[in-house]
């Protein structure tokens, strides 16, 4: 009866240690299986951050391109603009140089042609002095051949800068001595040493001239 007694009480003090240790191994094996399962998490999170980011620089990466392009293209079509433009701006300026140089042989051819009966005058005058030896004559063949070429040149828009009894205007006049003139202010032209000509309101040459003092 004793021995009953005794396997009574030891019993329960076995039943607590079964009971205290197999806890203690289940939350060990609970521990471990959750371990596993949270570093599988942060794997996934991380392989989704990663693919985001990935996806992320993807596309800017594709938009940059996409801009780079965009600008290549705009480039290109202001280079071609600017190619197109260079041409035109060469074609107009020969054509402009072509247009101004005929023009210039067209006037000259113009002149040269008007002046052509002066010279033939000219040839009839010397023959004619030559062999008559008629001073009164040839004085009336040179005055004749002189007005006819100055009624060509004047015809082209020529006009000889009136300067004696004028004032002294340094832009039309070139004073080449000054002189004591009595009853004369001084600044005035006294005397015209060189003619002076203007040609459609622009000045050739400056008439050359005394001016009083």
């Amino acid at each position: 009866m004793k021995d009953t007694e005794k396997r009574d009480d030891e019993a329960p003090e076995a039943v607590a240690e079964e009971a205290d240790e197999q806890p203690v191994e289940e939350q060990e094996t609970e521990q471990d299986e959750a371990v596993p399962e949270r570093a599988d998490e942060d794997e996934d999170e991380a392989e989704v951050d990663a693919a985001e980011i990935d996806a992320e620089v993807e596309a800017e990466e594709d938009a940059i391109a996409a801009d780079l392009a965009k600008a290549r293209a705009e480039a290109e079509s202001y280079l071609d603009d600017l190619r197109r433009l260079q041409a035109d701006f060469d074609n107009y300026r020969k054509r402009t140089l072509r247009e101004q140089t005929a023009r210039a042989a067209s006037a000259s051819q113009a002149l040269v042609t008007r002046l052509l009966p002066v010279l033939d005058n000219f040839e009839l005058a010397v023959s004619a002095a030559e062999q008559s030896r008629d001073f009164d004559r040839m004085l009336k063949g040179v005055e004749m051949v002189f007005g006819e070429l100055r009624l060509a040149l004047e015809g082209e828009g020529l006009v000889k800068i009136e300067a004696e009894g004028k004032p002294f205007d340094p832009e039309r006049h070139e004073a080449v001595i000054a002189v004591e003139e009595e009853d004369t202010e001084p600044g005035m032209v006294v005397d015209i040493v060189r003619a002076g000509y203007e040609l459609r309101g622009k000045v050739l040459r400056p008439a050359m001239v005394k001016v009083a003092k």
